[in-house]
């Protein structure tokens, strides 16, 4: 244990650190958010991307421990070096994220002796293979605590790896709403795109990969654009899947929505904020999902959201209320809502509003926080 009055040494350990959000953009809020007079930290990686521009601010050390795969001999050489980065650096909490992470990085940190180990679950286990899906249930034990991102990601973790209910956990993603409120540059935006002023615009935010649906969307949007030929449908996200780019854009050719559709590729998170105020209807047509951040980003910034009903989503969205939410794969659902939002300007606002107040009481990053600092305060007191 540390000296009385030391702060509490957290590693977080995540499998990939590139900076492209999802997870990521959780984990990189979370040491400006800590109470520093308590915790420091430090963000580990098995891959690293050292470029990219969000790390020139972070305020806490990033470290890599290179291994490219979990199940190879070269995945000895880093275990042994967490190992020592662990000791030496009196790590007292291991926080892991995916699944390289969570089995290599757990298993070392409950080797070295870490009081407390907790793995942070985000999805619905779509990243998992028969390895994976056979070395979680042998290695449940290793976890102290488990931190779903929903109330369906923990039902699926328990029913996946055979864990302990009571070790499971719920707590959601947080939005920091005083950064999304202060995002401006929604007009000089809509300048630089070109945008007309009288073109509706409807937008979804998500790397391009096939489990975000983007080819339900452009179905959705040939058929409001049937109704309302001047709608443009604005796709922001890193490109994750190049063959799934490619037939994106070629369904964008045969559904002839060349002039209604743009990919906007990586923007960053101001850019990305000032774009949802611009916007009138945000739509997300994943297939899987544990908890959206961008849904909880749309909402935040006051859009009326559709999306499908997977994962996570109905725990944040009420139908209805402050959004529709679909059935996966049922474009003609999505592009039926999206119109009934774009044909009722001041019903889509209320709901627009009633979004953001949801966000703002039960999905902020200080909630969050509270509520992952109250149980490293309890594991820890329990280890005591």
């Amino acid at each position: 244990m540390a000296p009385t009055g030391t702060p509490i040494h957290v590693l977080y350990l995540i499998d990939v650190l590139w900076g492209l959000g999802g997870a990521e953009g959780v984990l990189l809020r979370i040491p400006g958010l800590l109470p520093k007079d308590r915790y420091r930290c430090t963000i580990g990686t098995f891959r690293l991307r050292p470029e990219s521009p969000v790390f020139d601010q972070l305020p806490c050390p990033v470290r890599e421990f290179p291994v490219s795969r979990v199940f190879g001999m070269g995945a000895l050489r880093a275990a042994l070096d967490l190992r020592r980065f662990i000791r030496s650096e009196r790590v007292q909490i291991v926080h892991t994220f995916f699944e390289s992470a969570d089995l290599l990085g757990g298993l070392v940190a409950k080797l070295s002796g870490v009081p407390v180990v907790i793995s942070s679950r985000r999805d619905m286990g779509i990243l998992r293979s028969t390895r994976h899906r056979i070395a979680y249930r042998l290695m449940s034990s290793l976890f102290n605590q488990v931190q779903a991102v929903s109330g369906a990601v923990r039902e699926q973790t328990i029913r996946a790896d055979r864990i302990d209910p009571d070790k499971v956990v719920t707590i959601p993603n947080g939005i920091e709403i005083e950064k999304l409120a202060a995002a401006d540059g929604a007009a000089a935006l809509h300048h630089l795109l070109g945008l007309e002023d009288d073109s509706p615009l409807i937008v979804s935010v998500g790397h391009i990969r096939r489990v975000k649906g983007f080819d339900v969307l452009l179905r959705a949007a040939a058929e409001v654009c049937r109704v309302y030929p001047k709608a443009t449908f604005l796709i922001v996200g890193t490109v994750q899947e190049p063959d799934c780019d490619r037939d994106l854009r070629e369904l964008v050719r045969q559904l002839d929505l060349e002039r209604n559709v743009r990919f906007l590729g990586k923007l960053e998170n101001e850019s990305v904020w000032s774009l949802l105020k611009l916007c009138d209807v945000f739509c997300q047509p994943s297939r899987s999902e544990g908890m959206s951040n961008a849904l909880l980003e749309a909402m935040g910034c006051g859009l009326p959201c559709v999306a499908t009903a997977v994962g996570g989503t109905p725990e944040v969205l009420e139908d209805g209320r402050t959004g529709y939410i679909v059935p996966s794969e049922d474009y003609h659902a999505a592009a039926n809502r999206i119109m009934a939002l774009l044909g009722d300007p001041e019903g889509a606002r209320q709901m627009g509003l009633l979004a953001r107040r949801v966000v703002e009481e039960r999905f902020s990053a200080q909630s969050m926080i509270r509520s992952m600092v109250g149980m490293y305060d309890q594991l820890l007191g329990g280890r005591r």
